[in-house]
């Protein structure tokens, strides 16, 4: 059976299927020519990231196919209860990279309460010459500790996003549509651990009481902060968004972050991926990163092996 990695995973991913007898092609093949690719080679297995569209199209024009698997959280850029009814299996990877995305998460909120984006492209042109002035602006810097943290989306990561600002002594709140309360254990040296259960509450009441909020939720139709959950925020409030482009009304956020209603932005994600809004990458109250929530060395290697597992399950086992 042939695998195609559209999007790459690990060496040992693909070692793993070769292992099993997959003849496993890594190549990225252009949208407009996937459907054609995956009859001319006969492809059964198609491995993709959130680059690659599976729609109803290619999976008619693809009658070969049979498994569909997507490193990583979501599954929005496949339709996926067209697939599963016509009978090919599909599945994500929801856990591998969930320490990735929460991570970030912190690195966006660090940067953002000590100004190191900003700082970090003004040290380069003035650090030199206005050392002393750029000293005095950035001084006025907040820590995590004693903050509230509200969480949109108590899935896996934002659970991991949980434990770590529980971890840094900051006060917890989540807000979920399916989850009503989630515990969480923290683990420590000598297999010590104390657990903490979480109630979730719904978006209006956590955005009156964060300090900084970080959301985790799939793709929506409309945001899930616009202008009047941005309204009711804390004055000076930060927000994160490593999830989805478009959960964030942009241009409510612009206007904040200019009124000065909202101290900073982390974004990892945006609407018109993969070409942001100028005005948002040129904003100095925003912190950025291109879409990397889950992309690390070791995310990219537990990502590569559940995906062959997954496949071998799917396909090898059950031959």
């Amino acid at each position: 059976m042939k695998v195609l990695v559209n999007e790459g995973i690990s060496q040992n991913g693909i070692d793993n299927l070769e292992k099993e007898g997959f003849e496993v092609i890594v190549t990225k093949v252009a949208q407009g020519q996937l459907i054609n690719y995956l009859n001319e080679h006969q492809i059964d297995v198609i491995l993709v990231r959130s680059g690659t569209q599976i729609r109803k199209e290619l999976l008619d024009a693809c009658p070969n196919l049979k498994v569909i698997g997507r490193g990583g959280v979501g599954l929005d850029n496949i339709d996926v209860k067209y697939a599963e009814s016509k009978g090919l299996k599909v599945f994500n990877t929801p856990e591998a990279s969930s320490n990735a995305v929460a991570e970030l998460v912190f690195a966006h909120l660090f940067s953002g309460i000590r100004f190191l984006h900003d700082s970090n492209r003004n040290m380069p042109l003035e650090g030199d010459s206005r050392f002393r002035d750029l000293k005095k602006s950035y001084a006025p810097g907040r820590e995590l500790r004693d903050k509230t943290l509200g969480i949109i989306g108590f899935g896996r990561i934002g659970r991991e996003v949980a434990k770590i600002a529980l971890g840094l002594g900051m006060k917890v709140i989540a807000s979920d549509i399916k989850v009503g309360e989630a515990k969480i254990t923290l683990e420590f040296y000598n297999h010590q651990s104390i657990t903490i259960p979480i109630r979730t509450e719904p978006i209006h009441q956590l955005v009156k009481h964060s300090d900084f909020i970080t959301l985790h939720v799939p793709a929506q139709k409309t945001p899930v902060i616009g202008k009047q959950e941005i309204n009711a925020m804390k004055d000076g409030a930060g927000i994160v968004n490593a999830s989805r482009g478009g959960v964030i009304d942009e241009e409510a956020l612009l206007e904040a972050l200019e009124s000065g209603k909202l101290a900073f932005a982390g974004l990892d994600t945006f609407q018109n991926e993969p070409s942001p809004a100028i005005k948002l990458l040129m904003n100095e109250k925003v912190s950025l990163s291109p879409h990397i929530g889950g992309s690390t060395i070791e995310a990219q290697e537990r990502i590569g092996v559940e995906l062959a597992e997954k496949v071998i399950a799917a396909l090898k086992n059950n031959s």
